[in-house]
């Protein structure tokens, strides 16, 4: 797929919009950015697991919906539309107890009014652990105030 996002992609504007929300309190830090690609890390800790010691199935999804999210408004002109979750599905594939996991949102489909990323989740061997797919909608923008 050819270049998608709209401008050039500043990894340092990318980590200030996660500042006091979810993403930062997960410790999820985009890392990367190609033509049609997007990636971020989140550590496999007190934070992301599940009672029984392995990475939070939710945790997962919400890698997924923020890569998948953040590339998506990527694309659009903020201004006068943004793309929010439509639906995601994830599949959990392998356990991780501890680490670093690194997930990558690549673009399906960028169209006007919805947009499809798929998402794979590795640990840090580069074994799957979750792979994911997200429809967004391309809605217009709503400025508070």
């Amino acid at each position: 797929m050819p270049q998608v996002f709209r401008d050039a992609v500043s990894l340092e504007t990318l980590n200030d919009l996660g500042r006091n929300t979810l993403i930062e309190h997960l410790g999820i830090v985009f890392t990367a950015v190609g033509e049609d690609w997007i990636s971020a890390t989140m550590p496999v800790d007190e934070r992301t697991r599940q009672p029984y010691g392995i990475l939070h199935g939710g945790a997962s999804v919400v890698l997924a919906e923020t890569l998948g999210s953040s590339a998506g408004n990527l694309c659009v002109d903020t201004t006068a539309q943004v793309c929010v979750g439509l639906e995601i599905n994830a599949n959990h594939i392998r356990a991780v107890r501890a680490g670093t996991v690194t997930g990558t949102a690549r673009a399906v489909h960028v169209g006007r009014s919805t947009q499809v990323w798929d998402i794979r989740i590795e640990d840090e061997a580069g074994k799957l652990v979750c792979t994911s797919r997200l429809t967004l909608a391309v809605v217009p923008a709503v400025r508070p105030g």
